[in-house]
């Protein structure tokens, strides 16, 4: 019995792994797409029943992480002028690395949910902010792809990449401000410029909050290779 039940998790697993082949794209393209439109979905796909949630795409956090996990290793493959493997190195693995990724590019959405919620003027608990940080990991997901990607362009030798990196920063900047602008737009029911000044301020508390905990995260590497 037990051997059976075995097997049977094994191939939920495996279907679920290869299921990811086609619903991985497919969230890709609608996301980059019409990103309001999967932000709404997120909101709407939890107040289904726990196995119905989420059927032809991916759950937000999961499309966060392997996106920053396809990010990791794209920035592996390219030409670098830093180890790649030292930050693995300094982390211990590749998945501490991925998990490290993940919090530092969860503040995005953090941020972006938090401030809605404090607009509206709804108090801040795990339930209510579930569903705006659910919606805001679609969009936080390719524009953390597409930043890493043009920073990964920058750090080419030689300069080799300066230009693809100015471009693709760029696209990725422009592209997850419009998203976020239009979103507090909708949500907050307010004009562009006063939708533009809130994204622009949680932008910056995201960067700023981002940078501190890499710079954490960092030091903190660093004192146990140093004590290794």
């Amino acid at each position: 019995m037990d051997f059976m039940k075995l097997l049977k998790s094994l191939e939920e697993l495996l279907y679920e792994l290869v299921s990811w082949l086609l619903f991985y794209p497919l969230t890709v393209w609608r996301t980059a797409v019409t990103p309001l439109k999967m932000m709404r979905y997120a909101d709407t796909e939890l107040a289904d029943r726990p196995e119905d949630q989420y059927e032809d795409t991916l759950s937000p956090p999961l499309f966060l992480l392997i996106t920053l996990m396809l990010s990791q290793g794209v920035a592996g493959a390219l030409p670098s002028i830093y180890d790649p493997s030292e930050a693995v190195r300094r982390l211990g693995s590749g998945s501490n690395l991925l998990i490290a990724r993940g919090v530092i590019f969860g503040i995005f959405p953090l941020c972006m949910a938090a401030i809605l919620l404090r607009r509206k003027k709804v108090r801040l608990t795990r339930d209510s902010l579930r569903p705006p940080f659910f919606s805001q990991c679609y969009v936080a997901a390719l524009f953390a792809f597409v930043l890493v990607l043009g920073l990964d362009f920058y750090s080419m030798p030689s300069g080799q990449g300066d230009v693809a990196g100015a471009i693709t920063v760029t696209i990725a900047v422009v592209w997850y401000a419009q998203a976020e602008v239009r979103w507090f737009m909708q949500d907050l029911g307010i004009g562009a410029i006063r939708a533009t000044a809130i994204f622009i301020g949680a932008f910056l508390l995201a960067i700023t909050a981002a940078l501190a905990i890499a710079l954490l995260i960092n030091l903190d590497a660093t004192s146990i290779a140093s004590a290794t």
